[in-house]
């Protein structure tokens, strides 16, 4: 898989509503009505990272937010394989802080 580049990952960065860029990632803030929604965000995540073998960064903080970053190490920055991810998360659970 190859690295992006910073123009193409603004490029696909446009498509994703909340994701931003923080180094050689991309992450996103979600917010929850409640603990119990955290966790089954989380759930669902995991599920969809095990399905594409491509596993994020997941910070559970205060009692209703979520904080996902993901990269691809093999690649040592991001990749289409984030953005994929990003996209499925986002229409499973989309919620933004």
């Amino acid at each position: 898989m190859l690295k992006l580049t910073d123009v193409m990952v603004a490029d696909e960065l446009k498509g994703l509503e909340g994701w931003v860029k923080e180094g050689d990632s991309i992450t996103k803030n979600y917010q929850f009505k409640d603990f119990s929604e955290v966790l089954s965000a989380v759930n669902v995540i995991g599920e969809l990272a095990e399905d594409q073998n491509h596993h994020p960064d997941i910070l559970m903080y205060g009692w209703n937010k979520l904080r996902i970053t993901t990269s691809t190490h093999d690649a040592n920055g991001i990749t289409g394989r984030d953005f994929k991810l990003a996209a499925a998360i986002d229409k499973k659970i989309g919620k933004t802080e």
